[in-house]
């Protein structure tokens, strides 16, 4: 573990952790975690515009290897690169192995980078020793409420631990994690920023009682954050919060917590100085493992191969899966198109040259879906469906449910 004055060192090159840094030093956002777990009001994480800066855009999904790569390209041409964080586009520690594994390439041969990363906070406790011990200083976790009753006004859905959950029940597992782990960062030196997202009429006259609470767990700095209304999502129609009510919110927090006026709302694979973003010239989709501006015509359907025993739930591990149920999705309709057989992908033996072509041809079979919906898969399944730009998405319930929450996951 590091020493405070080493993490407070650190936190003087952070362009979002301070003030005197954000126009000295560089950050890149590595997009390389896909996966959300929680389903956000105000997000839409599917609309793509190279000129648009909001959380969860992005052009490209990596690879742990592919942004290892990206980062040594970028290290060359940005000399003033000092931070290396993970803002999704889903969340951090939703997709924890990719995350996990891209540190850690990166972090062997630059021990002097700054890490961080953002997360909702839903899987916080499991994974905040980890993150210690990975040598992230800073992590930035998103809290609007404290109260399930305004959180199921900003949250549709969470999906925790195989289970699906709406309105407050789901809320109050979020709330409960998020302030668990962040007490469990604090606790040990970890710089603890807080991202609030301010929506009038919402959480607007909640916010101080939220900061308060942040002082109490030891939080560095809170950034209240306007709205940006997002094309597709449930508040896209929902006025934007006006920079003069956040900033007189941000005069009243600031007695409780030191408060950030800097941000720029960024990309998920954003590089640069912040308000310089330099992602466009290094964009490399040979490089990336999917990229994500599609056609209008791509974003109207979408094709999911699911496993289940019956055809009624989603109830089947990838690997014993004999075959597939194909289906449509155009926006609210859903069409079963048809059934694919294959051999199952994990009959327990040693890899070998045989049970890597049987695995590949299962794969080639379910080629032209976006997306895996199944009960359980394993890590290494899951990187080879991502090399052929399918998603995987785990999920417990009906098909129909499960479809609509891959839906989610594809947005």
């Amino acid at each position: 573990m590091q020493t405070a004055a080493a993490i407070l060192e650190k936190t003087q090159k952070h362009p979002c952790y301070s003030f005197d840094a954000h126009q000295k030093f560089a950050r890149m956002h590595l997009p390389v975690a896909p996966y959300c777990n929680i389903s956000c009001n105000y997000c839409n994480r599917k609309f793509d515009c190279v000129n648009e800066s909001r959380p969860g855009v992005t052009s490209e999904i990596l690879t742990p290897q592919a942004a290892q790569k990206k980062f040594d390209r970028v290290r060359e041409k940005v000399g003033e690169l000092s931070v290396v964080g993970i803002a999704g586009p889903g969340d951090a520690l939703a997709d924890w192995e990719n995350t996990r594994q891209t540190i850690a390439l990166i972090r062997k041969e630059n021990p002097q980078i700054v890490f961080c990363l953002s997360t909702n906070g839903l899987l916080l406790p499991e994974y905040a020793q980890e993150i210690i011990e990975l040598g992230v200083t800073h992590v930035t976790v998103t809290v609007n409420c404290l109260d399930p009753v305004i959180g199921a006004k900003i949250y549709k859905h969470i999906n925790f631990k195989g289970q699906h959950y709406e309105g407050e029940a789901g809320v109050k597992i979020l709330i409960e994690n998020q302030l668990a782990g962040i007490e469990k960062l604090t606790s040990q030196g970890i710089i603890v920023k807080i991202n609030i997202v301010m929506l009038k009429g919402i959480n607007d006259h909640h916010i101080p009682e939220v900061v308060k609470k942040m002082k109490e767990l030891g939080v560095y700095i809170t950034n209240i954050m306007p709205l940006i209304p997002a094309p597709g999502s449930v508040f896209e129609n929902f006025p934007q919060t006006t920079m003069k009510d956040v900033n007189e919110m941000r005069n009243s927090c600031e007695l409780d917590v030191m408060q950030m006026r800097h941000c720029k709302q960024c990309r998920a694979d954003a590089i640069g100085l912040l308000g310089e973003d330099r992602s466009q010239e290094f964009r490399d989709h040979e490089e990336s493992v999917t990229s994500l501006s599609a056609s209008t015509e791509q974003e109207k359907k979408i094709k999911v191969a699911v496993t289940s025993k019956q055809g009624k739930l989603v109830n089947l591990h990838f690997g014993h899966a004999t075959e597939f149920l194909i289906y449509e999705i155009a926006g609210t309709a859903i069409s079963l198109t048809e059934t694919r057989q294959v051999d199952k992908y994990c009959l327990g033996m040693d890899e070998c040259e045989e049970e890597q072509s049987r695995r590949k041809a299962l794969i080639d079979t379910i080629a032209d879906c976006d997306a895996v919906l199944t009960m359980r898969i394993g890590y290494h399944a899951q990187q080879r469906l991502l090399e052929h730009g399918i998603v995987s998405v785990e999920y417990c319930d009906t098909v129909e449910q499960g479809l609509l929450f891959a839906q989610q996951q594809l947005m």
